[in-house]
């Protein structure tokens, strides 16, 4: 499945590239991560506990960074075992430019699944992805722009 979306962040393009680049950020902003460790040069390696439908997971496994064209865009790619849940894997190719109101992130996902998971039916699994996606980057939105009110402006 694909999912595409893009958001305006209240930022430069540097300070949303380094978000983008940062291990505590994307632990933070990845629902339900209990684990992210490593850096961008060599993966990160994550542990993820979610529930989808009835199927409570927890799945192990990495992240990737290629394709990278800092400050520009870049490939983001994961993929974890859930083990008798069967596994997840995705890739978000993540684009920046510069607009009058800080940076335009623009995102184009897609995911599959596997094994216990597969069986939930296709509409389920699109709307899950949906909401981890949305998810994940409002968390963003906010880990780089700070809660709201917190900008100074009047």
């Amino acid at each position: 499945m694909e999912l595409t979306g893009s958001r305006t962040i209240a930022a430069d393009r540097a300070t949303v590239w380094a978000h983008l680049n940062s291990a505590d950020t994307l632990a933070a902003c990845i629902p339900g991560c209990e684990e992210l460790t490593g850096s961008p040069e060599n993966g990160f390696d994550a542990v993820v506990k979610q529930k989808v439908g009835p199927v409570k997971a927890t799945f192990k496994g990495g992240v990737t960074l290629s394709d990278i064209d800092a400050p520009n865009s870049y490939r983001i790619a994961g993929e974890g075992k859930g083990g008798v849940a069967g596994f997840a894997k995705g890739a978000a190719f993540v684009t920046l430019a510069d607009n009058d109101e800080g940076t335009e992130l623009t995102y184009e996902v897609e995911a599959k699944v596997g094994g216990k998971l597969a069986s939930l039916g296709s509409r389920l699994i699109h709307g899950f992805a949906r909401k981890m996606t949305d998810q994940f980057f409002e968390r963003f939105q906010e880990a780089v722009e700070g809660p709201a009110g917190e900008t100074g402006e009047a």
